[in-house]
């Protein structure tokens, strides 16, 4: 599978993400999206569960299942990499690390 590009990536999560940031605060201490011990499934429980328009824009997103599946399975430093393929996106960073904190409780 090619790499998305980072456009690409912000257009098949954009409308998760933007979903989420409108009505969400921003957590004082950082996350670590990088050493989740998630699975997909505590992932996509956690969306649905806090966010579910966002979860319905995600649901219906190949890209961006692909993207969170290439994430959730990757080492450290795979997903380091794929970070920095959206940090030029803040609200999907913001996604991602609302992710990272809640989904173990799923």
């Amino acid at each position: 599978m090619g790499t998305l590009s980072l456009t690409r990536l912000a257009v098949a999560v954009g409308g998760l993400a933007l979903s989420f940031t409108a009505g969400a605060a921003v957590a004082s201490a950082d996350p670590d999206p990088i050493n989740t011990t998630c699975s997909y499934s505590q992932v996509v429980a956690a969306l649905n569960a806090q966010d579910p328009q966002g979860a319905a824009a995600f649901n219906s997103s190949p890209e961006a299942q692909s993207y969170m599946r290439s994430f959730i399975a990757g080492p450290p430093g795979r997903r380091q990499q794929l970070m920095q393929q959206i940090q030029g996106v803040p609200a999907l960073v913001g996604e991602m690390q609302m992710l990272a904190n809640t989904c173990n409780n799923y």
